[in-house]
């Protein structure tokens, strides 16, 4: 047994007979034992598959062997786990005091935490109150916060109408609000799942983003296929373009004229799409002068991806969108995203160049990939907390531009499990801020964390 030897000096004069000169000194080592305690301590952390799972590590730092044992604050007492990781669910709503215990040399040191659980599982850093109450929308008081949506949820009930109406104030069709839907055949248009959604934003006080007028993977194959001239096919966009941003004048706060022109090839060229090819290099200036006349008031933007990760791409964006002058008012950054990338620097770079030309920047289809690499089963609690991280990251960003060039920041869907990744690259992901319960991940105190 190891002992903490505490020397005690001790000068003590001992007199011979009364009142004597004669002194004589005498020194006394003398040994106290005081034994060794290990002190107790231990951190938590939230589950970022299970809101209501607390994840805890015994983080006692000691050489010698000792004792450990828990008590969770559920009744139980206390109870032996041994040493790892240990998750504890909490089911019901209320505070739970955990205590941790570390047992030495006969002498035990305790360290206790107070875990809070409100309805939406357990509350980060004990503030159910700030995270409960306090919505997306609510804390981005500068600018709209966005989601996507479809007809056929917009007309429902149940906790997806409640969370989209709680933690949303803008937007977005998915997919039916593309030419596809809106004009599946020639002379016949099919505005019913649009003015659905139309509908439902305006009932709620919410904004309506136009996704999107022109995009070559939403042509339908009348219009691929078209038969007529050059001119004619012209007219027809014309039409379109202007029958469809009219019936919606007032209601449509904003539109992406254009979505996904160039190409991701050398020099990112513009795709050689039907419209290019029928009517001409300068289809987008067109298109856009189309809905510029429809609705004067309308917002315009060009939509794109990858303009963050790639230079060559950006700079052909603004390229193109310099052409356009001012019959554009913002870009459409695309962010589909993996929590480690783009960079800080390189997203900056985008807002950068965005704000230099006094364009509003909107921050369009934001996920952030949790597992791009295809490494993880399960959503691990480190792979979670980087990807909350990364979320507060581009909030900050986008928060930090100035208020002239703010926009809208959208999420591209609501729940990990409806996420058009998990298809896309056929591999299981967890994206977006809400689990497939409509619990609060990480990744949505991460995103709120950015608005503070």
């Amino acid at each position: 047994m190891k002992i903490n030897k505490l020397i005690l000096l001790f000068v003590t004069t001992l007199f011979l007979g009364s009142c004597s000169n004669d002194e004589q000194g005498s020194t006394i080592e003398s040994e106290v034992e005081t034994p060794v305690t290990v002190k107790a301590s231990f951190s938590y952390t939230i589950s970022a598959t299970d809101p209501y799972v607390a994840i805890f590590q015994n983080t006692t730092e000691s050489s010698f062997q000792y004792q450990s044992l828990w008590d969770y604050g559920l009744g139980e007492g206390k109870v032996n786990v041994g040493s790892g990781l240990v998750e504890v669910r909490y089911n019901e709503v209320g505070n739970y005091t955990v205590k941790f215990y570390a047992v030495y040399n006969g002498v035990t040191t305790e360290e206790s935490k107070t875990i809070k659980v409100d309805e939406n599982g357990i509350c980060p850093n004990g503030l159910c109150g700030s995270t409960s109450s306090t919505s997306l929308k609510d804390a981005a008081t500068t600018f709209a916060v966005g989601n996507i949506t479809r007809s056929s949820w917009v007309i429902g009930s149940g906790k997806y109408i409640e969370l989209l109406k709680n933690e949303f104030n803008s937007l977005t069709s998915e997919y039916e609000m593309k030419m596809n839907v809106m004009y599946p055949a020639q002379g016949s248009y099919n505005f019913s799942a649009a003015d659905a959604i139309v509908s439902f934003a305006q009932a709620n006080d919410m904004y309506v983003h136009g996704h999107a007028l022109i995009w070559h993977n939403a042509t339908p194959s009348w219009v691929e296929n078209f038969s007529g001239t050059d001119a004619e096919f012209e007219a027809m966009v014309k039409a379109y373009i202007t029958t469809t941003v009219t019936r919606y004048k007032g209601k449509v706060r904003s539109w992406d004229v254009v979505n996904e022109a160039l190409e991701d090839g050398s020099g990112n060229p513009l795709r050689k799409s039907v419209f290019k090819q029928k009517m001409g290099d300068d289809y987008i200036k067109k298109c856009f002068q189309f809905a510029r006349d429809a609705d004067p008031d309308v917002l315009l933007f060009y939509n794109d991806y990858n303009m963050a990760s790639s230079a060559t791409k950006r700079a052909a964006m603004f390229t193109l969108v310099d052409e356009l002058g001012d019959l554009i008012d913002g870009v459409g950054a695309q962010m589909h995203i993996s929590y480690n990338g783009p960079s800080a620097s390189q997203i900056k770079n985008l807002a950068d160049g965005v704000i230099s030309r006094n364009l509003k920047l909107h921050f369009a289809e934001l996920d952030i990939r949790a597992n791009p690499n295809n490494d993880l089963t399960v959503l691990s609690n480190d792979r979670a907390k980087a990807q909350s991280a990364k979320y507060k990251e581009v909030v900050q960003i986008y928060n930090s531009i100035p208020l002239e060039n703010k926009f809208a920041l959208t999420v591209w869907g609501v729940r990990d499990n409806e996420s058009w990744l998990i298809d896309f690259w056929g591999n299981a992901d967890w994206p977006l801020l809400f689990d497939s319960n409509y619990n609060k991940k990480l990744s949505y105190y991460g995103f709120l964390g950015g608005l503070q």
